[in-house]
């Protein structure tokens, strides 16, 4: 039985080139991903397949180079820039002796460290248990490797192996009646701001691309913001009033990410939700990346998941700071305000920003008066 990953914890990479588009830049993200979970880099295993191997997703001699190089690094835990099958990853545990991380549950473990709210854990866990529910189906091994991480016990047998998989269902079952509680307040505390005329606005974009140092300078507040992934998780919502518009209720999202795991996409609808329901979407995207479309495709994929593609939405360029290109605005055919060039950083270009309020306030109340 091996435990989870925690602070310190020497990782080995491996990464298959499938001929996937971007293959470079997931690697990265998978950098960013480990040293944002904690663990230290200690070597990278990469190689090129046609398509993964059915039971090393790597074949047996890379499988066995990966060996040989955690093995020389002292390495505790392998992580993979891919999902692996429940058999794949019992299959390289035993031969590795080693923990092996797939790249969704990377993202959930990430997840698990950083989630601050009564609904945000709920979330969390909900997303786990999802996620080892289908680790159960092919073999009880994966349940007792994972017990400590979530509460769950295990154990071999398949009678143990049968409690275990009612109990998670119990489980599954009452984080779900919880969070559907938790979206009916929230759904009623949007019907009341609607009802008092208050614009909800909602910032959404690429994890690490400044949301939540954006939301900091637009409301003088003070959620946590850093240059790693998923620095904040929690929806945070704040009120601010805009000279001549009134109030105006700001939520800041979770950030999102290449392949984000359905689960979690999933399990935090009721956050994402605000999302759904805000009368305008601040789409904030780095315009110092090199993969900034690659993202706004990203996040608006995500988007029409979750049912937020019809959203009034302005694209927010961040950063202009790190390019040298001056704040300012761009208006579509219509006339009305498609993308700000700003700096959260610097505060440059925020008047622009607060503009983009105002305008979508008073389309709010002439849209009301007219219903």
């Amino acid at each position: 039985m091996f435990d989870r990953p925690v602070g310190g914890d020497a990782a080995v990479l491996v990464s298959v080139d499938v001929g996937d588009p971007g293959y470079e830049e997931s690697l990265q993200e998978l950098r960013q991903l480990v040293i944002s979970a904690g663990m230290m880099i200690v070597g990278t295993v990469e190689g090129r397949r046609p398509k993964p191997d059915p039971k090393f997703f790597v074949g047996s001699g890379k499988a066995e180079e990966l060996l040989a190089t955690m093995q020389a690094a002292d390495a505790k835990v392998a992580v993979f820039n891919h999902d692996l099958s429940p058999s794949q990853q019992r299959n390289l545990e035993r031969l590795l002796e080693a923990r092996v991380i797939d790249r969704t549950g990377l993202i959930l473990d990430i997840f698990a460290q950083r989630a601050q709210s009564h609904e945000g854990k709920l979330q969390v866990e909900l997303a786990q248990l999802e996620h080892l529910s289908t680790r159960l189906v092919r073999g009880w091994t994966h349940l007792e490797r994972q017990k400590g991480g979530i509460g769950v016990r295990g154990g071999p047998g398949e009678t143990q192996l049968e409690l275990d998989r009612r109990m998670l269902r119990i489980r599954v079952k009452q984080l779900r009646e919880k969070l559907a509680k938790l979206k009916l307040q929230r759904g009623m505390q949007r019907r009341a701001r609607r009802r008092s005329l208050v614009l909800s606005v909602s910032l959404v974009g690429y994890t690490n691309a400044g949301k939540s140092t954006l939301f900091n300078r637009l409301t003088q507040s003070g959620v946590y913001a850093a240059d790693q992934l998923f620095a904040t998780l929690d929806t945070t919502s704040r009120k601010l009033y805009i000279p001549d518009g009134g109030p105006v209720v700001m939520s800041d999202t979770v950030g999102f990410i290449k392949h984000l795991p359905h689960a979690l996409v999933e399990a935090f609808g009721a956050t994402l939700e605000e999302a759904v329901q805000a009368d305008l979407l601040l789409h904030v995207v780095d315009v110092a990346s090199d993969s900034r479309d690659d993202q706004i495709e990203q996040v608006n994929l995500v988007l029409s998941e979750i049912g937020a593609q019809d959203v009034p939405q302005v694209l927010v360029l961040n950063q202009i700071d790190r390019v040298g290109i001056p704040s300012g605005l761009d208006r579509d055919e219509y006339g009305r305000i498609s993308k700000v060039r700003v700096s959260a950083k610097t505060g440059e270009g925020l008047d622009l920003l607060r503009q983009v309020l105002l305008e979508h306030q008073q389309g709010l109340q002439e849209k009301l008066a007219l219903s």
